[in-house]
């Protein structure tokens, strides 16, 4: 099915966050790492958000968990940015904690990071 930009960054991406994290492989697994991965994409994009600063915030949370990231005072650069995923953050804090949902929770946002580095690489 093909999504528009505007459709893709309207999905809720803290309840695919909730559902997604903790699903084993399958649709809602795809879900968040494929429309929920480029939804968010789209998001911090239009908020001017480096991929760099995605990518770094997927390793913060490989190192010390997403409780813990989720309590960072300014987990990305800019305010509306960091207000955003924080939200995320706090969804995926939601769920059972242990490092198989840190580890996934780092994986989706590295997904996040890439998909908007392709998306800037095919702009220019």
């Amino acid at each position: 099915m093909h999504h528009t930009e505007d459709e893709l960054a309207g999905l809720d991406i803290g309840a695919l966050l909730r559902y997604g994290l903790t699903a084993a492989p399958g649709p809602l697994r795809t879900s968040l790492f494929g429309d929920g991965a480029v939804g968010a994409a789209v998001l911090l994009d239009r908020l001017g958000t480096e991929p760099r600063s995605v990518a770094f915030l997927a390793d913060t949370v490989r190192a010390g968990g997403v409780r813990q990231a989720a309590q960072l005072p300014e987990p990305l650069p800019r305010p509306e940015a960091a207000a955003l995923v924080r939200d995320w953050l706090e969804s995926a804090a939601s769920l059972a904690p242990g490092p198989d949902t840190d580890d996934t929770s780092a994986r989706w946002l590295r997904a996040v990071a890439s998909i908007m580095e392709l998306r800037q690489r095919t702009r220019r």
